[in-house]
């Protein structure tokens, strides 16, 4: 049986302040602005961002290498009780990642209309999985869709 923590709503805003914080460096460094922050027993154990052009690997989103350092904090693979915040939909790799780790809730700011795999483009969720983590949608969503507007429209006006 899987454990679900509960969150206040300001213990919710702060979790994903935290990811949106990890955002905020993405954009610093012109990466896509999504950050990630993994909760267990409502400690935040890994955080990370995006990193995809910095360390020029498609597998640098947040919330693998969120995964890949909760799992050595801790030392196992089964993140059965971890909690996933992320400031943008989880794409298909990340969505698998949540499901074979064994997240227990993954929480997304905005949705991704182009590549979410939790209802944006597609959802996993109708998916028969032995797993599937708890998903929760529009957690500060007005503010991580800005960020990342405000990137997109920046990218745009340096290319022309």
């Amino acid at each position: 049986m899987r454990e679900f923590a509960e969150y206040t709503e300001e213990e919710l805003l702060y979790y994903m302040g935290e990811a949106y914080a990890e955002a905020e460096k993405a954009y610093e460094k012109n990466e896509i602005p999504v950050g990630c922050v993994i909760v267990w027993d409502k400690q935040i154990v890994s955080r990370a961002h995006n990193t995809r052009e910095t360390d020029k690997n498609a597998l640098c989103h947040a919330e693998l290498s969120a995964v890949n350092s909760a799992c050595e904090k801790l030392d196992g693979w089964r993140l059965h009780k971890a909690d996933l915040f992320v400031t943008l939909e989880p794409c298909v790799m990340c969505a698998g990642a949540c499901i074979n780790a064994r997240i227990n809730r993954v929480y997304f700011g905005a949705k991704d209309e182009r590549y979410g795999a939790f209802g944006g483009f597609i959802d996993l969720q109708t998916e028969k999985f032995n797993h599937m983590p708890v998903v929760i949608g529009g957690v500060m969503e007005n503010e991580c869709a800005r960020l990342l507007q405000r990137f997109f429209k920046n990218l745009r006006a340096r290319k022309y």
